[in-house]
């Protein structure tokens, strides 16, 4: 049997072609998560599937990226499906590990795919480092949208949330956190 697996790395991002591209290349089960694949913990979805293949069953992914980041990840997993008799088939790639073509080239792309996310780790680092000797960075995520003083200033003056929100062009949900201090 052909089983399909897709994944994308965020809530909010599609998974419709991969989906449509596993079903038509005749999965008879796909299963699917959205969830990033720096770990194989998190992964329910991936984690069920690899425990229900059996021997003579065939793994079909979009792309190596969607099973495993690591090269390490990558071929543990390999490796479990090779010594189950389970094949594995990167529809993009064109690699299929029922044949040595298939495996030499699928070692080399989780090398490249390992290599590629080391680079974007480094050049993220460096980016930090430099906005920080620019006081451009303050810490992780965005910067306040709402000065803290003229909201709590506004609400002092008996002004409502609403009203407060519409005047600085900010959202209800952020007036409230305001007020309750969770914006600093």
């Amino acid at each position: 049997m052909k089983y399909g697996y897709a994944r994308v790395s965020s809530k909010d991002q599609d998974l419709s072609i991969q989906l449509q591209v596993l079903k038509d290349a005749g999965c008879d089960m796909i299963r699917s998560e959205k969830l990033s694949a720096r770990s194989l913990n998190d992964r329910e979805e991936l984690k069920v599937l690899l425990q229900f293949l059996r021997s003579g069953d065939t793994l079909i992914v979009t792309r190596v990226d969607r099973l495993a980041r690591s090269v390490r990840d990558l071929s543990n997993i390999v490796h479990d499906l090779a010594d189950r008799g389970i094949g594995l088939i990167a529809l993009q790639q064109q690699i299929d590990t029922t044949n040595p073509t298939g495996r030499a080239f699928l070692s080399m792309l989780g090398v490249f795919a390992e290599f590629e996310n080391e680079i974007r780790r480094e050049r993220q680092s460096a980016g930090i480092e430099r906005a920080k000797a620019e006081g451009k960075y303050i810490g992780k995520g965005r910067p306040s949208v709402v000065d803290p003083v003229i909201v709590k200033q506004a609400v002092s003056r008996g002004e409502g949330a609403t009203a407060i929100a519409k005047r600085l062009g900010i959202s209800r949900a952020t007036v409230y956190r305001t007020i309750a201090g969770e914006l600093h």
